[in-house]
């Protein structure tokens, strides 16, 4: 790996370090910037759910304005912008006063975080060899991973105004280091060609195209619903299945963050070594299925199992990286950077529906059964889709799809 593969593989890295740490901020500082603006104890959660859809939301339109802008610009562009916007969002998110602002700040945040990872990916993927990519975007997402423990520690010993000025001083200090990342060399070739970048149309203009693209979202779902419900909510989860001692979001949020960053690191070397994504994904989705069957029939646990299965859960969700690189590898130059950075944010998007179904859900089926319900649609549809889709380990890259 030459110095300057090097380099950008580790200031990649790093920003998707600073990009977790803001993504998780919200759910880890949750109840203490809700209470401090004045809402009510009654109504934590349905306006935490409320912040969280309209994060998700702007990771959703953010997405696909980044990845249109990676095919157009370059990857470095996108690395650029998302960072900037995102870190200046969370400073703002510092001085919130209501919770109608601290919506909107929630949607410019996820606007910004959206290009992060999608564009790291593919200006990794596309730097690196054939054969070795897949340990490029594992350590990419194993190092960015731990920003979430960083920001659990960071929203336990400081408070929450403090914690979003970090993570917004991260951000500005490292947009300072990225002026030496290399550009992709795939990328400069296809921009000097006639054809068409950053179409996003073009995965509508093919059913076998499209069909690819659903299933490279569909297979990242559980990884949310895992994230975005059963950890996001362990306290009132934790509560109703009588697990001894209050339980702390940033606690859980932290030990699942904790093994989903050794989770990606396992998985992105388990692929290289299987010379196969689907066999590795395929292990870590039904590790997923037979964690969330345990989380869910656990009664009266102590607070410690409650975390060290938090931690286990999210080691079993850790296909993250692998799964945004069976995205970037299965599509041509011209829009692997549209699909590498929509597929994570619609499926971080998912959340909204998700969240709806377990609230419709909820008042006829209970809270666990509600979650429980959820659930198995959401791993059943990832399974399916991991089935359908084709193999790609060792592809070559430098192609682009026709119209």
């Amino acid at each position: 790996m030459s110095r300057g593969v090097f380099f950008t593989v580790l200031i990649a890295a790093l920003g998707y370090f600073v990009d977790i740490y803001d993504l998780l901020l919200f759910g880890i500082v949750r109840v203490p910037s809700l209470r401090a603006i004045g809402v009510a104890e009654p109504d934590l959660m349905a306006v935490g759910l409320q912040l969280l859809n309209y994060q998700m939301i702007g990771m959703v339109f953010g997405g696909i304005a980044w990845g249109i802008l990676g095919d157009l610009r370059g990857r470095r562009s996108v690395l650029f912008g998302s960072i900037l916007l995102y870190s200046v969002a969370n400073i703002a998110n510092a001085f919130v006063t209501d919770a109608q602002t601290y919506s909107w700040l929630r949607f410019i945040a996820g606007f910004g975080l959206a290009g992060e990872l999608g564009a790291a990916i593919t200006l990794v993927s596309e730097i690196m060899d054939k054969e070795s990519r897949g340990y490029g975007t594992a350590i990419v997402a194993s190092i960015g991973i731990l920003g979430a423990v960083v920001a659990s520690l960071i929203g336990d010993y400081f408070s929450w105004k403090v914690a979003y000025l970090v993570g917004g001083g991260m951000g500005l200090s490292l947009l300072c280091m990225r002026a030496g990342m290399i550009e992709s060399s795939m990328f400069h070739q296809v921009s000097k060609t006639q054809s068409s970048r950053g179409q996003f149309h073009l995965l509508f203009t093919s059913p076998k195209r499209l069909g690819r693209y659903l299933a490279c979202i569909f297979i990242g779902l559980p990884i949310w619903y895992v994230v975005g419900i059963l950890i996001t909510f362990s306290p009132e989860l934790a509560k109703a299945l009588t697990v001894q001692g209050a339980i702390s979001a940033s606690k859980s949020i932290m030990w699942a963050y904790a093994g989903l960053s050794i989770g990606d690191l396992v998985s992105g070397f388990l692929s290289q070594k299987l010379k196969s994504r689907k066999k590795a994904v395929l292990f870590f989705l039904l590790l997923t299925l037979s964690l969330v069957v345990v989380y869910l029939n656990q009664s009266g646990w102590q607070q410690e199992a409650f975390y060290a299965l938090c931690m286990a859960l999210g080691f079993a969700t850790g296909y993250w990286a692998i799964f945004i690189t069976i995205a970037a590898e299965q599509f041509g130059t011209n829009i692997r950077a549209t699909v590498a950075t929509t597929v994570p944010n619609f499926v971080r998007g998912s959340v909204v529906p998700v969240t709806l179904a377990f609230e419709i859900l909820k008042p006829q089926f209970g809270l666990i059964n509600a979650v429980a319900l959820v659930g198995l649609v959401v791993m059943s549809i990832g399974l399916i889709s991991l089935y359908y889709l084709r193999e790609t380990f060792g592809k070559d890259l430098n192609y682009i799809e026709s119209l």
